[in-house]
């Protein structure tokens, strides 16, 4: 397991990369009580098929480029629901339906967000 610190730098990574290629609703769950072996949930909504894929792709090349280990990844092909598993760091790219429908907020409610700080240009939201 890697430190904490690197879990919030991969998950500044991974938001920047999000909202560049459109991603919204972005919410980032510390996961690491009630799962030893993950420290942070990132949430993402894109608002079509195309949008998904191009989210997670452009969320998983920055994470590569940066030195970041890629354990699975999950729903690709359908881009409905598009997990990224990083180790400490999981990112889930949700179609809008799937999102609500899911409910991984319900879910994990008892979990405290992380506010994510985005840099001036990569904040579109």
């Amino acid at each position: 397991m890697q430190s904490p610190e690197t879990a919030e730098e991969m998950l500044q990574i991974a938001a920047e990369a999000a909202v560049s290629k459109g991603g919204e609703d972005l919410v980032a769950l510390n996961v690491s009580e009630p799962l030893p072996l993950v420290d942070i949930f990132l949430l993402v909504t894109g608002n079509s098929e195309r949008n998904v894929a191009a989210i997670a792709d452009e969320v998983e090349d920055r994470l590569i480029d940066a030195g970041h280990k890629r354990v699975r990844r999950e729903g690709r092909a359908e881009a409905r629901w598009v997990l990224l598993d990083f180790g400490d760091l999981i990112v889930h790219v949700f179609h809008q339906e799937e999102r609500v429908y899911y409910g991984l907020e319900r879910l994990w409610k008892d979990c405290p967000v992380i506010p994510i700080e985005l840099a001036e240009s990569a904040d579109r939201n």
